[in-house]
């Protein structure tokens, strides 16, 4: 078992940025490529309760058309975007890293690097 995950799209650049500096390090890590292999609910949740945000909004990139397929709005509660999630994982904010308790959104890229320090 891994003992991190980076949920990884190679389409995005700081996707791929990230990717990059954790393969600098020397750390066993799982590729998730979300939109291939697309988390489970529970995973979601899991994720959610590690980063360092106020709402599962943050975890989200409203301005993909699937939050208006979603039926999100700006005050869409945790439980709906975790659950939209599921069904559209491109709304997902990327890349996010899972380091034991904590994670971390990639945007900036420093947000990884402080959890591996």
């Amino acid at each position: 078992m891994h003992k991190a995950t980076l949920y990884h799209n190679p389409r995005c650049s700081k996707s791929r940025d990230a990717l990059k500096l954790l393969q600098s390090q020397d750390i066993d890590f799982a590729i998730i490529e979300y939109l291939k292999t697309p988390p489970s609910r529970e995973d979601y949740q899991r994720v959610y309760t590690k980063l360092p945000i106020d709402s599962a909004m943050q975890m989200i990139r409203p301005q993909e058309k699937e939050f208006k397929e979603a039926g999100l709005t700006k005050n869409a509660s945790d439980e709906a975007i975790l659950d939209a999630l599921t069904k559209y994982p491109k709304l997902l904010e990327r890349p996010i890293y899972e380091l034991n308790e904590k994670a971390a959104i990639g945007r900036p890229l420093e947000n990884i690097a402080e959890i591996l320090a």
